[in-house]
């Protein structure tokens, strides 16, 4: 699913709330929750966003906030394997100490 695009020179976030539509916002509306629930999405479904290229978006302050989550995001999607492996050693770990104090 998609959660990030260019369209109309501009750059736009996929925003979901319970009891409403989807709806696409403009990047430079986005608020900390937004970028939680991006967050959140991202470690859990298939996220795919508009690669940023700078032509492609004529508004200064899009291509400045799109630029940096878009770089975030993408670093986050290619790591996110490993960070998911980090995180199951680490609870891994700690379950085997648990079970052997039983």
């Amino acid at each position: 699913m998609k959660y990030l695009k260019i369209k109309d020179n501009k750059g736009y976030f996929l925003k979901q709330e319970k009891e409403q539509p989807d709806q696409w916002i403009e990047i430079d509306k986005i608020s900390k929750e937004d970028l939680i629930n991006l967050l959140e999405s991202a470690i859990s479904t298939d996220f795919e966003i508009d690669e940023y290229i700078e032509e492609n978006i004529g508004h200064k302050a899009h291509q400045i906030v799109y630029k940096s989550i878009f770089e975030k995001f993408t670093d986050l999607i290619n790591n996110k394997k490993s960070f998911i492996d980090e995180c199951d050693s680490q609870f891994r770990s700690a379950i085997e100490k648990y079970e052997s104090l039983e």
